[in-house]
């Protein structure tokens, strides 16, 4: 398999854990075993709650809310592991209480709810829009198109329409910024969070969204793989949660260390793994995952992850989620086969999923890292 072509152009997806030696059936076991626990276990492992007779959410254990986050996730997975009756559920809860029918976020989905489906907010998060977008362009791909408001790739194309030229003939702002084709923290911001760039699913957009916009997000994607080599430090490669567009940290006004490598800058390194899977590895993203894996790799089996400077000082706040960070690391690898891949992957490996109450973030991402590495998390 020729590494240098992307998954896209192969129809190839890469098995690290096959690489490594670890057997079809063992791999099989641990994502069904996964998808038990994640979705129906026990009441400290589950994050999937069933409601009534078509509806479902994800709970953000931690927050005790549901998030744009984490049921656009929710629906990413089930897309990719054919649980149509729990994708449908989830979508439905998201699109009765959580997207906007009117005003300056008309589309938009409102990012935190609580579980019975009242908004603690009212604004979005723009990395719950891409993931419903895109989570939808495969469930019309696996499954087909049906009514509304399961006729997912109309749903999709109307997300992203608004996600493009929201505000150019009325009220509110896009997702994106038109003048450098950055997506933003939020809409009203003119800066970004280094973890919401996923360039893989924009080159789909190009291809399945409005005719009109398949250029917008062609740029859109090269101007996040540039921006992504410039918001990862030079020496550890480490992006701050929070960052300019020029890639240098930005420290808000609320500010609690988003400045610094964080929560949601784990998934830099999950990000820049799948685009290399998807779209082909290019030498930055290589570059980067050698980076990032040379700094956690010393820290060895029970490492105790802290907040950190981009440039790799440890601040005395401690990860909230560990699990997280192992699974993202280990993602990595598909960018790499670099003197550290096979340890962190093997260590991911070797990681339970997690329980308590920090579990939902970190759940998520290890179920992704598992699919990714399993050559599972695929192109419909």
């Amino acid at each position: 398999m020729s590494l240098s072509k992307g998954a896209y152009y192969t129809g190839e997806y890469r098995n690290v854990f096959k690489e490594l030696g670890y057997a079809d059936s063992d791999i099989e076991r641990k994502i069904q075993d996964t998808w038990e626990k994640v979705f129906y276990g026990d009441d400290d492992t589950r994050i999937y709650y069933p409601v009534g007779e078509d509806m479902g959410y994800i709970l953000d254990t931690g927050n005790l809310d549901v998030r744009t986050e984490g049921m656009s996730y929710g629906m990413m997975l089930c897309v990719q592991l054919n649980k149509k009756e729990e994708f449908d559920r989830i979508w439905t809860w998201s699109k009765k209480y959580m997207q906007h029918s009117e005003g300056k976020y008309k589309e938009y989905f409102a990012w935190s709810l609580n579980t019975d489906g009242t908004r603690r907010a009212q604004g979005p998060a723009p990395d719950g829009e891409e993931f419903f977008a895109m989570a939808l362009l495969f469930a019309s791909h696996r499954w087909g198109d049906g009514p509304e408001p399961y006729d997912y790739s109309r749903q999709a194309r109307t997300i992203l329409r608004e996600c493009v030229h929201k505000g150019e003939n009325g009220i509110g702002d896009p997702m994106w910024d038109p003048s450098n084709k950055l997506i933003k923290f939020v809409p009203e911001t003119p800066w970004t969070d280094p973890s919401y760039h996923l360039p893989h699913f924009y080159e789909l957009f190009s291809l399945w969204a409005n005719p009109e916009d398949a250029q917008f997000w062609k740029d859109a994607a090269a101007a996040s793989r540039a921006y992504l080599s410039k918001a990862c430090h030079p020496v550890t490669g480490l992006a701050p949660e929070y960052s300019y567009y020029n890639g240098k940290p930005y420290k808000a006004s609320w500010d609690y260390g988003h400045h610094h490598f964080y929560s949601d800058a784990y998934r830099v390194a999950a990000n820049i793994g799948l685009d290399a899977s998807w779209f082909g590895r290019e030498p930055w993203h290589r570059n980067i995952a050698d980076k990032i894996h040379a700094f956690f790799a010393p820290m060895g089996e029970d490492p105790d992850y802290r907040m950190y400077c981009i440039d790799g000082t440890p601040l005395e706040e401690k990860s909230l989620h560990p699990v997280g960070l192992i699974a993202t690391n280990a993602q990595a690898a598909l960018a790499t086969e670099g003197p550290n891949a096979e340890k962190l992957v093997r260590m991911f490996w070797n990681t339970p999923v997690r329980t308590g109450v920090r579990r939902y973030y970190d759940n998520c991402l290890y179920f992704f890292s598992l699919l990714a590495l399993s050559g599972y998390y695929r192109i419909w």
